[in-house]
């Protein structure tokens, strides 16, 4: 038997320990696993500071490196995102609909976790915790296999959850994580068809086509963040700018930053020139069609390719547009179903945006950057699914739960014949 089948077992046969327990205990887990950061500080920023050099001295750069690095502040939001998880409605046992039956019977259908959850994540450290926190939540054991660049982070991550989960009586199998980081050892993971349910890849687009291309496992995937911001024709341009501003520069090596503008034609000559200023002194470089660069000269000639990219980085593709509609068909091109955002005054306009999209999240005069599982009352965020499935958009504790039918009778039989009474 292979190390990694023996580890998958060892976390599947740990499952039922957590799917047993109830809302309190899970709470009462989740605040320990958040103190245990806390403690162990110095000892997990010593290990990032160790994947930090390493990564240098690979050549990362920019997003990556961004996304990898650690500090107080980050540890701190991590714990306190665990505390978040914690203070969640339990989505297991939740009847989310009654119904009885002309039989008499009585339908429920009631949530229960998915039992193994493999997260395959790259350069993300805070992944580790925050998949750990939404999978327990959810009654779900986790098999968490990031990428060599955070390897000792994530191991002393891992280490401050197993120290909760061993203080409450728990095997630490119910948290595991995978150290062999060969590709071959990954491949193997993702076709444990009897032992893992359902796996999420949290990364750069080529991790995410990998997994989907060799999984045998259910895959809950997003591709790349294309988001888009629409400057309309009855929008307020300060508020605008603020949206813009903000989606792009705040933190621009994240799937839900923005990375394409587009502006009414009757806005642009007012917009285009305020934005510009604000994005230079920002050192966000400006790629536009020929309307854009005859109002912001410094703006180089933009290509298919921009519009269709996720820079994750200060690059920001610009387009000036006659109508709402042509909006709409620019993001139905170029768009991934991430994050869409428009910027009016106009309700109808608003309104034709949201049903005219089929975008996870949808955003009306708020940045994108609120597309986050934190941000929109989820706690922590184990991914953001475009695949539609059975959870679309940013994925909380519940999205790691399935229904299923529990019937409820007092003798009923289908076919009255079979009565032996």
């Amino acid at each position: 038997m292979s190390d990694i089948r023996s580890l998958a077992l060892a976390c599947r046969d740990a499952a039922p320990a957590v799917a047993m327990l109830d809302t309190e205990a899970k709470r009462s887990l989740l605040r320990d696993m958040a103190s245990s950061l806390g403690r162990r500080t110095a000892t997990i920023l010593e290990a990032n500071a160790l994947d930090m050099r390493a990564a240098s001295e690979k050549g990362l750069q920019g997003a990556m490196l961004d996304r990898l690095k650690l500090d107080e502040g980050r540890v701190a939001d991590i714990a306190q995102a665990l505390r978040e998880v914690a203070e969640l409605s339990d989505p297991v046992g939740m009847v989310t609909r009654r119904e009885v039956r002309p039989s008499g019977i009585v339908v429920e259908r009631v949530r229960i976790p998915l039992g193994v959850v493999a997260m395959i994540y790259e350069a993300r450290p805070n992944v580790t915790a925050d998949a750990a926190a939404l999978c327990l939540m959810a009654g779900n054991a986790v098999i968490l296999r990031g990428g060599s660049e955070a390897i000792h982070s994530n191991r002393a991550i891992a280490a401050a959850l197993h120290e909760a989960l061993e203080s409450h009586g728990l095997p630490q199998a119910v948290v595991t994580l995978v150290e062999d980081l060969r590709r071959e050892t990954m491949v193997e993971l993702l076709q444990l068809t009897d032992i893992v349910d359902l796996a999420i890849p949290r990364g750069g687009e080529g991790l995410i086509r990998f997994v989907t291309e060799h999984a045998r496992v259910p895959v809950i995937k997003h591709y790349k963040g294309v988001c888009h911001l629409y400057v309309d024709r009855a929008a307020d341009p300060l508020l605008a700018l603020d949206l813009l501003v903000d989606g792009k520069t705040s933190r621009p090596g994240v799937c839900n930053a923005l990375e394409t503008l587009l502006v009414h034609r009757d806005a642009a000559a007012e917009f285009l020139p305020l934005a510009a200023a604000a994005l230079k002194k920002r050192r966000v470089e400006m790629r536009g069609d020929d309307a854009t660069r005859a109002l912001v000269p410094c703006a180089s000639q933009a290509s298919d390719d921009d519009y269709a990219a996720e820079f994750l980085d200060l690059i920001l593709a610009v387009r000036v547009v006659d109508s709402l509609d042509e909006a709409i068909a620019h993001i139905r091109r170029y768009g991934s179903d991430h994050t869409e955002v428009i910027a009016t005054r106009d309700e109808a306009a608003a309104r034709r945006f949201v049903q005219s999209l089929r975008s996870a999240v949808v955003m009306v005069n708020a940045s994108s950057r609120f597309s986050d599982g934190g941000q929109i009352g989820l706690g922590a965020e184990i991914g953001i699914s475009t695949t539609r499935l059975h959870a679309y958009g940013p994925m909380g504790a519940e999205s790691l739960t399935i229904e299923r039918f529990v019937v409820h009778g007092d003798g009923q039989i289908r076919h009255p014949e079979s009565h032996v009474g």
